[in-house]
């Protein structure tokens, strides 16, 4: 029987367990039913920098051609591809290739305009990012997307939930278990699930009043709640929500608030090209200064200076342009 060929197109600092899992999954399924052939090749899109984990396979030479699947693998934002590379990406899919794109890998595709039109499992990190920047790609906060001819999963664990997919297709659904349990996968995911851990495993408590109140200060980030207006809303006394955040998350709900809108305020910095009024804004704070000056006392530098530091350290590629 003819090996299904995988490509694997890799961007440096890939991290080693995301790859280690799909070849794992991959090689254990061939063992455990000898007609599910899968001939694995790893491409490395870039050369390598000095210092960094040595990727695996060898740098593509010029065509991507042969392959059942191509998966382009990437573990931050700031991917750039080299028109070589883009002219032969475009190739493959037009002469039919599935393209997908895991972890950071889906903003290649998206640069190119190949996944516009397509349903796309984004990290919920990026999503805002993503969104400003590609906005003809239908953006989903799901674990993996197999929309048509382009496979997306958005990191993580969620490559190995994407890979099982992959062999319950070609395979059924018995071969994917078989592997998931001698993985010791607990349970194979749906690609349809959410990505984030469920608000109460994330605060370490399953208070319903907390909960609550978190999911309320989530909602009103640009326009901020006070403390009383919250404990109306969750039907407690503000001295009863006061207690119950100090007891759970050893902080009063003002200063957990406070912290949820500079992090998310961070985010945006260092991933959009939103100017730093309108984030500070977007925010929840009143003006620039006083945007500012309270995120300097949080993370001890100015929004300026840290957006600077990640534009400095190749981190950072505005998509629109920004304050300097």
């Amino acid at each position: 029987m003819t090996a299904h060929r995988i490509g694997f197109l890799l961007w440096p600092g890939v991290r080693p367990l995301t790859l280690a899992l799909a070849e794992e999954a991959l090689q254990l399924a061939a063992h455990l039913q000898p007609q599910a052939r899968y001939e694995l090749c790893f491409l490395q899109a870039e050369v390598l920098q000095e210092g960094s984990w040595r990727l695996p396979g060898i740098p593509w030479e010029g065509r991507l051609g042969g392959f059942d699947k191509l998966l382009l693998l990437a573990d931050a934002p700031t991917v750039r591809v080299a028109p070589p590379l883009a002219a032969a990406l475009r190739q493959v899919a037009r002469e039919g290739c599935q393209l997908g794109g895991l972890s950071a890998g889906v903003y290649p595709l998206a640069q190119l305009g190949l996944l516009d039109g397509y349903r796309a499992a984004v990290h919920w990190r990026w999503q805002e990012d993503f969104t400003e920047r590609f906005p003809k790609v239908i953006a989903t906060g799901h674990l993996f997307d197999w929309d048509r001819d382009r496979l997306t999963a958005c990191g993580g664990l969620a490559v190995l939930d994407l890979l099982l997919a992959v062999l319950a297709r070609d395979h059924g659904a018995e071969l994917a278990c078989a592997v998931s349990e001698e993985l010791v996968v607990e349970r194979i995911r749906e690609g349809g699930e959410r990505q984030r851990v469920p608000l109460q495993n994330r605060l370490g408590s399953s208070h319903p009043k907390l909960t609550q109140a978190v999911l309320l200060m989530e909602a009103n980030i640009e326009e901020p709640l006070t403390t009383d207006e919250i404990a109306q809303h969750v039907c407690v006394s503000r001295r009863q929500l006061e207690r119950i955040f100090k007891q759970y998350l050893n902080r009063v709900p003002s200063q957990y608030y406070l912290e949820l809108r500079l992090n998310k305020a961070r985010q945006l910095l260092l991933q959009t090209g939103k100017s730093i009024i309108q984030i500070g804004l977007s925010c929840g704070f009143s003006s620039g200064p006083h945007f500012s000056s309270t995120y300097r006392g949080f993370f001890g530098t100015t929004p300026r200076e840290d957006r600077n530091q990640r534009r400095a350290g190749g981190q950072f590629e505005p998509t629109a342009p920004v304050e300097s």
